[in-house]
């Protein structure tokens, strides 16, 4: 019954967990908002998921896009980008895939087939390719190929009444100013492009193509796109920086082991389900600091812990000792990224009374002004999402907090 095999906590990169927590105003977004209008014709900006490690930005567009494929639209698989890689290649690679699904190689039009073969060029060489039509002209920009590919996309997609969804994940990783620069625009054209369509009575009418588009990667990004690229980014793609999970969204993942319990395999080709004590779940939210990553960690140990039909408090406990060092590598990484003068704002503040966390306060304990301060705390607040620059500041990412505060994540 309870067994690595059935365990639905899913620790990782990448992996859309069993036992879901929080982020529904992000799925509400989708769900009422981007996939309604997109299909309807109306304008919609793209979606810009940033945050932290083990935020869980992946795992949210993954769910995303799991839903979308299970309606019929037409999706890209994640896109992720290696550090130094060429954007271009693997967008390009990917729409094609979209490109033959929608059947436009299998219409036969010349204009098509050359735009396929322009693009196929892409995907093989990237964005510093120079396309060359049959008379050895010089031809467009590789982003210009891709983005009448994406029109074309977008027009099969009206025709079969679908959403074509792209997900370009780890995009802090395109170090390239122009390979960043093109990838933006052929997105942001594409998000931004009126078609004509024909209305049943006669006429037409100018609709924006069905097209949403995702990108996600470390908070880093948004200085990238935005200082490099301006207003032209800030338009057309919705900045939102994950924090932690509130406390009521975790007890609430939790609610199906109380009331139910959660339905697994028990051994004999019949069905059994889980329970956890109330015990139990109180101290796996209390633990994981409302980190999706340590959540699905807690949860996943606990389960582990023993073989019986109830997750009992000792048993969360049992298993946390076994991943506390995985649970302090996670901080610390988080920690490990920030330059140094935002690292010693936070640990200034976490030296101070929880009362006395002003920013004058803390740039004393810095031997620093308050005004030298200011911009890096407001970079921890608006870009990374660790704090809050309230009266007194406060520690949004609860699990830095701990870590630089307790004996957290040690557990007696």
């Amino acid at each position: 019954m309870r067994s690595p095999l059935s365990n639905p906590f899913q620790p990782g990169s990448d992996i859309v967990p069993d036992v879901w927590a929080g982020r529904s105003e992000q799925m509400s977004d989708w769900r009422e908002v981007l996939r309604p209008r997109r299909r309807a014709g109306l304008y919609e900006t793209g979606r810009t998921i940033l945050g932290e490690p083990g935020t869980g930005k992946s795992s949210l567009v993954r769910r995303i896009a799991r839903e979308a494929a299970e309606a019929g639209d037409w999706v890209t698989p994640q896109l992720r980008i290696p550090s130094g890689a060429d954007p271009l290649k693997l967008v390009a690679s990917a729409v094609l895939l979209l490109a033959d699904r929608a059947g436009l190689r299998a219409s036969g039009q010349q204009r098509v087939l050359a735009l396929l073969a322009r693009v196929e060029q892409i995907a093989v060489s990237g964005f510093s390719l120079t396309l060359r039509g049959s008379d050895g002209a010089e031809g467009p920009e590789p982003f210009t190929a891709l983005f009448d590919l994406l029109v074309e996309l977008g027009q099969a997609a009206i025709a079969q009444d679908v959403v074509v969804v792209i997900h370009v994940d780890e995009v802090q990783n395109i170090t390239d100013d122009a390979a960043l620069s093109q990838l933006l625009i052929a997105l942001g054209d594409a998000l931004s492009h009126e078609v004509d369509v024909e209305l049943p009575g006669g006429g037409t009418v100018p609709r924006y193509l069905p097209i949403a588009v995702y990108l996600t990667g470390l908070p880093d990004f948004e200085d990238m796109a935005g200082a490099r690229k301006g207003a032209t980014f800030a338009r057309r793609f919705r900045t939102v920086t994950l924090t932690a999970l509130e406390e009521g969204d975790l007890l609430a993942a939790l609610q199906p082991f109380a009331i139910q319990g959660w339905e697994t395999a028990d051994g004999h080709g019949g069905l059994d389900a889980v329970r956890m004590t109330p015990e139990a779940a109180r101290a796996i939210v209390a633990l994981c600091c409302g980190e999706p990553f340590l959540f699905q960690l807690v949860g996943q140990r606990a389960w582990n812990a023993g073989t019986a039909p109830v997750i009992t408090e000792e048993e969360v406990l049992a298993g946390w000792r076994v991943a506390e060092r995985e649970a302090s590598a996670h901080v610390e990484r988080i920690l490990g990224r920030l330059p140094s003068r935002e690292h010693d704002v936070l640990a200034a503040m976490a030296a101070l009374p929880s009362a006395d966390r002003q920013l004058t306060r803390i740039a004393q304990e810095m031997g620093m002004t308050a005004t030298q301060l200011g911009p890096s705390s407001q970079r921890l607040d608006t870009v990374r999402g660790i704090i809050s620059r309230g009266r007194p500041y406060t520690f949004r990412n609860r699990a830095v907090e701990a870590y630089l505060t307790t004996d957290w994540p040690r557990v007696d």
